[in-house]
């Protein structure tokens, strides 16, 4: 007769960023009683069923859906299956989000939970590793996302606003002379002289992609010259800016859909 398996609690906080707090943790059972936060709580299930008491009902959270339970609303957790869940959670201060929305009523998700795309997406990138941090490039163009989704999801219609194409260009072509080291967005603000949340809606608006993506493919671009040039693939990752040549690997897998090695290696034929 097989013994039946003890899972055991657990719980994993990763360094606070800013107004974002990230953290894992698997709950065999009961996991928290009723309770609320001043900020957003937002995340996946990763694993099991994860059941909630949310505005009047109960409500069940499955790996590949995105909670969002709204400031100040009461909620609990517990396992909704005796193989207990698996989540990831971050809790955002709204006055994070309205940094981005600039200045309008918060994104509410009705009960909780949402199977929009956009937003998982956009939760993915800050919840996928813990351990990694972010460059602050990237976790500030992902917090615009993440903004931009919850209004999305929320069903809010985007407000037509202007955009200043010459604080953009300036942008643009500062990060071409900054391909070798990180860039912040706060950098690129003071050198556009636009505000960092308009510059990133309006260099989306105009060149097509967000200031990190932007750059990240500038850097690509290098670490491909660099390659046929004959430098290593260390050496072509450092010298465009990456941290360390796994990094350079996963953003040119990711962009391509080849290693760099595989790329040289058809590049020769």
């Amino acid at each position: 007769m097989s013994k039946k398996v003890i899972h055991h609690d657990w719980f994993h906080r990763a360094p606070d960023i800013g107004g974002l707090q990230r953290f894992e943790a698997f709950f065999a059972g009961h996991g928290y009683d009723l309770h609320r936060h001043d900020t957003y709580a937002i995340g996946h299930t990763l694993a099991g069923v994860q059941r909630f008491q949310y505005r009047g009902g109960w409500r069940h959270s499955l790996p590949g859906g995105t909670m969002v339970l709204h400031p100040d609303e009461i909620h609990d957790g517990e396992a909704g299956t005796e193989t207990g869940f698996q989540y990831r959670m971050m809790y955002i201060e709204p006055a994070l989000i309205q940094q981005m929305l600039g200045g309008q009523p918060l994104p509410f998700i009705k009960n909780g939970l949402s199977t929009d795309p956009r937003l998982f997406a956009a939760t993915e990138v800050l919840l996928r590793s813990l351990d990694c941090p972010l460059e602050p490039l990237e976790e500030q163009d992902a917090l615009f996302d993440l903004a931009q989704a919850l209004n999305s999801a929320g069903g809010v219609t985007a407000r037509p606003a202007s955009f200043d194409y010459r604080a953009a260009e300036r942008a643009r072509e500062y990060m071409h002379s900054a391909l070798d080291r990180t860039v912040t967005l706060e950098e690129l603000a003071h050198h556009s002289g636009r505000d960092r949340w308009s510059l990133s809606r309006d260099f989306r608006l105009l060149f097509g992609t967000s200031p990190y993506r932007y750059l990240t493919m500038r850097r690509l671009d290098l670490v491909r010259s660099l390659l046929i040039q004959g430098q290593s693939l260390v050496s072509a990752a450092l010298i465009a800016g990456f941290t360390d040549q796994s990094h350079m690997t996963r953003q040119f897998s990711k962009t391509y859909g080849l290693s760099p090695a595989r790329w040289m290696k058809m590049h020769r034929r």
